[in-house]
């Protein structure tokens, strides 16, 4: 959009740009500029407009984004080309993901590109390494407390060995995702040192009060994200004198976007990682990025402007790129981390459903599905040009974030519903197998998060030790119901590394005095590649889960109803132990799929008159693409096993 106030400043801005940027070849660069500049124009004079340095600030911010799209490979460039030119790409379903930290999964970086073949057997196509960048040693809560932005932590490996990992993932058509995290840094951070020396710049960069007076005017409404390991969301720092802002631990200090500075200095760390090669960028506690006293300093609109900034001023130098919006919130706020245009995501392409994952671990506890399917309907619609991550565990804990109203909606009571979650998962409640820890207690409000592996909230460390193949048989089909689901839900299914061969928890971190007071460690194993061998041999849990899993993954790339196109629907009935959607292909009109999912214990009927109303089994058969079986369709019921699951299709 041409804006006579913009386009002047643009013009001024590229007049003065430095000779050692115009000598470039900066074609599509200028285009896309002009593209976006408007855009971007708005959206800095709507966060720092009112600034004496703002047409300063805008300079700085064109510079920086010439320099960074100057150092971007060409390769990479044209790469930006073919993805502008198919912009829906990524809504494809051969995408697969895993989640993986590199030293847990394969020792560091050369150890993950030598454990390549493994992702590739199991058919995964995008590899999310978790947090990369140098930590201090110590505590770095996971990585997620950043010292050096652009450097590796030695641990982990360097630059040339990610370098030569993203070559072999790029030859092999996979996808790398980083972290980048956006709200903070560690307290060992270069600014955050000479913040603490007297640096007024850079103490600007973070939110530091001399007194109590704002602290308490902000705590009054902030919540705790770590209640029971890190009080409170400010903490002392005796060699400045003054409180910094630590909203997650007391050595991460969250950074003051108020600051147009530290939006060019963390846009610019953003090129870098795309510049290395990252094709998805995941941004971390996004939520959390504007902090206004007398709110909860979560979802503030100018957290959307400045994700809005973040995507255009990205649309110019590697349009290629996607973001991923690490915002575990409402689902009527984390949609909003889409963008609010009608169909292109103007913020992140991709955010975290993890609703859907409380959801469906909501479902094995109660064996019932009216929350799953109270609560899927009344998440927003998605963007046509955006897309979920579902994902069943992560390195993170389970919250039960579902709306109230929802839970009623099902019949239940809130508040005594989530402490049966938390008594289910713990192994409190009498009937479950569950062997999971509750996390972040909080004694004022009873509510707490549940950590723990897969197969062991799953059962399948329980039936282990008992050694009783029946809850072993009953666990492993309930790790593949699971995965069946986010493989066909719609959206890029996020497998968690471990997962795929039934990994139990691992206490090992209880040894570990810098990690002992997180259980969340205990879902975040050392991968046993001894172990993993035995996902070749047949009976194994290890390879029961594997090869189930790999086929699923599999037979998912070849469905194109799969596809993220907004093409579910949800069929309501009336046996509350089933869960009922079907997809369509919207673009090659291929065969619609139904997919039917029991989280009953045991066998449930699937009624098929209200089916055929809406068109499914006509001829009489259907085909269950999940087990290659014809089925006879022609009775009132299909039968479903406990913890069953079809994809069907007429036959």
């Amino acid at each position: 959009m041409y804006e006579q106030i913009a386009h002047s400043l643009l013009n001024s801005i590229l007049s003065d740009l430095k000779e050692e940027i115009r000598q470039h070849q900066l074609q599509h660069f200028y285009t896309r500029l002009g593209a976006n500049f408007y855009a971007i124009h708005s959206l800095f004079r709507l966060l720092y407009g009112e600034r004496d340095d703002f047409a300063q600030q805008m300079h700085r911010l064109v510079e920086t984004m010439a320099r960074a799209y100057i150092a971007r490979a060409d390769a990479l460039k044209e790469i930006d080309l073919a993805r502008e030119r198919d912009h829906s790409w990524f809504l494809d379903q051969r995408w697969v993901g895993m989640a993986l930290y590199a030293d847990g999964f394969a020792g560091n970086l050369q150890g993950v590109a030598e454990h390549l073949d493994y992702l590739h057997e199991l058919g995964i196509n995008l590899v999310h390494i978790m947090p990369i960048m140098r930590c201090p040693p110590g505590s770095s809560d996971g990585g997620y407390a950043v010292c050096d932005f652009r450097d590796i932590d030695p641990r982990l490996g360097t630059l040339d060995d990610l370098a030569r990992l993203e070559a072999q993932m790029r030859a092999q058509g996979m996808l790398l995702t980083l972290d980048v995290v956006v709200n903070h840094t560690s307290d060992q951070h270069e600014w955050a040192q000479r913040a603490r020396q007297g640096d007024a710049i850079c103490q600007d960069y973070y939110h530091l009060f001399p007194n109590r007076e704002m602290p308490d005017m902000y705590e009054a409404a902030m919540p705790e994200v770590f209640p029971d390991t890190s009080p409170g969301n400010f903490t002392w720092n005796e060699e400045m004198g003054k409180w910094v802002m630590t909203v997650f631990n007391n050595y991460q200090w969250d950074l003051n976007y108020r600051n147009p500075a530290v939006f060019i200095e963390m846009l610019d760390i953003i090129f870098y990682w795309a510049n290395r090669g990252a094709d998805v960028l995941r941004l971390d506690a996004v939520a959390f990025l504007w902090k206004r006293p007398g709110s909860v300093c979560q979802n503030e609109r100018e957290a959307h402007l400045i994700l809005q900034l973040f995507k255009d001023c990205c649309q110019v130098v590697a349009p290629g790129v996607l973001f991923i919006a690490e915002a575990i919130v409402a689902p009527t706020e984390v949609v909003k981390y889409f963008g609010e245009d009608a169909i292109n995501a103007k913020e992140c392409e991709i955010a975290y459903n993890a609703t859907l994952m409380a959801l469906l671990w909501d479902a094995v506890a109660t064996q019932r599905t009216l929350l799953l399917n109270a609560g899927i309907r009344n998440i927003p619609s998605k963007l046509e040009r955006a897309t979920w991550l579902n994902y069943v565990r992560c390195h993170d804990d389970i919250g039960w974030g579902f709306a109230d109203e929802d839970i009623i909606q099902a019949g239940y009571d809130p508040r005594a519903h989530r402490s049966f979650l938390v008594d289910y998962y713990t192994g409190h409640f009498p009937a479950s197998n569950a062997r999971g820890q509750a996390f972040a207690f909080n004694k004022r409000t009873g509510d707490a998060r549940i950590s723990g592996a897969l197969a062991s909230l799953a059962g399948l460390e329980v039936a282990l030790e008992a050694n009783d193949s029946a809850a072993i048989d009953s666990a492993i089909r309930t790790i593949q119901l699971l995965h069946a689901m986010i493989l066909s839900f719609g959206g890029i299914p996020l497998l968690f590394y471990g997962d795929a061969l039934g990994t139990l928890n691992d206490c090992s971190y209880l040894e570990d005095a810098d990690k002992s007071m997180d259980n969340r460690w205990m879902h975040r194993p050392r991968l046993d590649w001894e172990r993993a061998a035995r996902r070749r041999q047949a009976g194994t849990p290890e390879f029961r889960i594997f090869t189930a899993l790999r086929r699923l993954i599999a037979l998912r790339k070849e469905i194109p109803a799969f596809a993220d196109l907004n093409n579910r629907e949800l069929h309501a009935l009336d046996n509350p132990a089933l869960f009922v959607f079907s997809r369509f292909d919207p673009r090659h009109g291929s065969p619609r799929i139904l997919v039917a999912a029991n989280f009953s214990l045991e066998a449930q009927a699937l009624p098929l008159a209200p089916l055929r109303q809406q068109g499914f089994f006509r001829s009489g058969n259907a085909r269950d693409v999940s087990s290659e079986e014809t089925l006879r369709c022609d009775g009132d019921y299909l039968n479903i096993a406990g913890h069953g699951f079809l994809w069907l299709r007429d036959a």
